[in-house]
């Protein structure tokens, strides 16, 4: 299970953590869980976030696999909850139109973006932590604090202005 940390300052976005939950070594589900909600309630102690965004489940083709997901979802939602602080799902295309501009982009592509909009100089080799982090920029950018600067007729007028920004 990935997650990502982001604060928001005067508008502006700031990368704070970005990791994953090994749960692998578990062998018990109900274990898997509990070290979830265990693990999001020291998040949350730790850094005192205001809202959390996480991925809607996504509909599969393995029921076991969706209901295994559903719950672990269920009980990181949970765990914020516990703690008063709201909820807002995201469909996985909603997260990557949000990033890349393409509903249908590869995980790759969501986690290459990331590292552009924040400036990370390197990724994990496991990108289901860039997946946690990619719901946390969706959120920011559709919560309205966005602060937006310029318009531009198009893209040669952003690359004009930009310049320092394309590499």
């Amino acid at each position: 299970m990935g997650f990502g940390l982001i604060k928001v300052i005067n508008k502006k976005m700031e990368f704070l953590q970005l990791n994953e939950l090994q749960l692998s070594k578990y062998d018990n589900h109900y274990q898997k869980l509990k070290i979830i909600f265990e693990r999001t309630i020291e998040l949350i102690e730790t850094h005192h976030p205001d809202e959390i965004a996480i991925e809607a489940p996504f509909f599969g083709k393995n029921v076991q696999s969706m209901l295994k997901l559903g719950r672990a979802q269920g009980v990181a939602m949970a765990a914020g909850l516990s703690r008063g602080i709201p909820i807002t799902e995201y469909e996985p295309k909603k997260i990557k139109m949000a990033i890349t501009g393409n509903g249908n982009a590869s995980k790759e592509q969501v986690a290459k973006m990331l590292q552009q909009l924040l400036g990370l100089k390197t990724l994990p080799k496991n990108l289901d932590s860039t997946d946690g982090l990619a719901a946390a920029v969706c959120h920011f950018f559709n919560s309205g604090r966005l602060e937006i600067g310029k318009s531009y007729s198009g893209w040669d007028a952003f690359v004009k202005q930009n310049e320092e920004r394309i590499r």
